[in-house]
C-alpha cells in the first residue's frame, strides 16, 4: 500500500513555525530576529528533551538544528518518525562550525535538507530558510523580510536601512553586526562575542577589526558615541544595543559633527 505524504500546510500570510536546537544564547537570538519578520514565529530548545516538549504540542514548518549539538542526529531521527506518523515532511536547516565536506556528508545522511556554516550572514539564513520551507509548503508567494527597530525599518534581502524617505545601504558585515546587536537588545555583547559570532574562531583577526567594523555602521547610522542612539559602547566591556531610541531627524547621511569612536 502506497503511503501518501502531506506537505506541512501554512496558509497565505501565516506566519511560518521554526524549531531551533542550539545551545548558545546568542546564536539562538540572532536565529530569532532574523527568522522572526512575520515570516517565521522561533520557539528555541536546547536540548532533544526542550525540543520534543515543543514537538508534542506544536508542529513546526521548518527545523534549524546545530548539527555540532550531542542531541542532533536524535532530533532528526525523532523529526522523521513524526512525519512518518503524521504523514508530512518538516524540512531541516544544519548549522555547524565545521565547513568540511565530510561533516556536510554525514549532516545530509542524518537527513537535513541544506546545511550552513556559522558563522553565517543574516540574509543567507533566511533566505535558505525560506526556499527549503517553500517546497515543502508549495506556497510561492513572494516575500519581502524586513524588521523594524524604533522608527528605522531594515530590508535584510536588500541590505537597505530606512528612515522616513531615506535609505542607506549596509555590507554583508555591517548588517551582521546590526543584527547581532539587536538580537540582544538591552544587553552587551562583547568584543570577543561579536568576532565570534560575525567572523568565525578560526579568523585571525586584526586587534581593532571589531571596534573598525562598529565605527563604520556608526557612520552610516548617524550613531554619535556622545548621544548615541543606536549603539552604546560599554568601557571594557563591549557594545550594546539601544533598544529604545528616536530617529528623528535622520537623514540617512553622516552628520557633519558626527565623529563616532570606539
Amino acid at each position: 500500500m502506497s503511503l501518501t505524504v502531506l506537505r506541512t500546510e501554512a496558509q497565505p500570510g501565516e506566519s511560518r513555525r521554526a524549531l531551533v536546537l542550539n545551545d548558545r544564547p546568542l546564536v539562538v537570538d540572532l536565529i530569532e530576529l532574523t527568522l522572526n519578520h512575520g515570516v517565521f514565529v522561533v520557539r528555541a530548545a536546547s536540548s532533544l528533551a526542550q525540543a520534543d516538549e515543543i514537538l508534542a504540542e506544536w508542529q513546526p514548518h521548518l527545523a534549524v538544528i546545530d548539527m555540532d549539538h550531542d542531541d542532533s542526529s536524535a532530533l532528526l531521527s525523532h523529526l522523521g518518525d513524526a512525519n512518518r506518523l503524521t504523514r508530512r515532511v518538516t524540512p531541516a536547516l544544519g548549522l555547524t562550525r565545521r565547513g568540511d565536506l565530510k561533516t556536510k556528508l554525514r549532516a545530509f545522511e542524518l537527513g537535513v535538507d541544506d546545511i550552513l556554516t556559522v558563522p553565517f550572514s543574516p540574509e543567507e539564513l533566511l533566505a535558505r530558510a525560506i526556499v527549503i520551507t517553500r517546497r515543502a509548503t508549495g506556497l510561492d508567494q513572494p516575500l519581502v523580510p524586513t524588521i523594524r527597530l524604533g522608527e528605522m525599518e531594515v530590508d535584510i534581502l536588500g541590505r537597505e536601512v530606512r528612515a522616513g524617505n531615506s535609505v542607506i545601504h549596509l555590507s554583508g558585515i555591517e548588517q551582521s553586526l546590526l543584527y547581532l546587536l539587536a538580537s540582544r537588545a538591552g544587553r552587551v555583547v562583547s568584543r570577543d562575542e561579536i568576532l565570534d559570532a560575525v567572523w568565525g574562531t578560526d579568523f585571525v583577526a586584526e586587534s581593532n577589526i571589531v571596534d573598525r567594523h562598529v565605527r563604520s555602521l556608526r557612520v552610516k547610522l548617524q550613531n554619535d558615541y556622545r548621544h548615541p542612539r543606536f549603539i552604546a559602547t560599554v568601557p571594557g566591556q563591549g557594545y550594546r544595543f539601544i533598544p529604545t531610541f528616536s530617529n528623528t531627524g535622520w537623514d540617512g547621511g553622516q552628520g557633519p559633527g558626527d565623529r563616532p569612536r570606539n
